[in-house]
């Protein structure tokens, strides 16, 4: 019965991996003027829970000025974030289904890297974007680590698991 469970919930394991993918896939079909006012947003948002973090009053003026200084960080930053994610929800079920090493740094790592190629080659059908071999080297970063957190992660858990003793068969 376990098995059986097992094998009807194992291949749902790549969901998230998929629900990621749209979702990225989603936010790069953003025109630029929206994908910029978003992370803007996001960079102001920042700007200011650090200025009340630190007892500063600015206005918005100030915070507005400080949003756009660190603006292009935060983009570069998403990207490398999503991305990891990414790798991450690509990377587990292929360690799950025993697919370990370089193996694993391979094939998720040429999945992810390949999605982040199409991405871009995506945006150049989106108003005002366009494709960027530096933003799929920036995700390649984020891909990489998030490949090597899955590595650590499941290493890790492995050394904390009791070893399973081999049964013998004396019939």
């Amino acid at each position: 019965m376990r098995e059986l469970l097992i094998n009807v919930i194992r291949p749902f394991s790549f969901l998230p991996a998929i629900l990621i993918m749209y979702a990225i896939f989603t936010l790069s079909g953003q025109s630029g003027e929206v994908s910029a006012g978003l992370s803007f947003k996001v960079s102001y948002k920042i700007v200011e829970m650090k200025s009340r973090v630190a007892g500063e009053y600015k206005d918005e003026y100030q915070l507005a000025y400080e949003a756009e200084l660190i603006h292009p960080k935060v983009r570069k930053l998403a990207h490398m974030t999503e991305y990891f994610c990414l790798a991450i929800a690509v990377s587990f079920p292929f360690y799950v289904y025993s697919l370990r090493g370089i193996p694993l740094m391979l094939v998720a790592g040429i999945i992810c890297v390949g999605f982040a190629g199409l991405d871009e080659y995506h945006q150049s059908f989106v108003a005002g974007r366009g494709p960027s071999s530096r933003d799929v080297a920036i995700d390649s970063v984020g891909i990489f680590f998030g490949i090597l957190a899955v590595r650590i992660f499941c290493w890790f858990f492995l050394l904390l698991l009791p070893k399973r003793k081999k049964r013998r068969n004396y019939s």
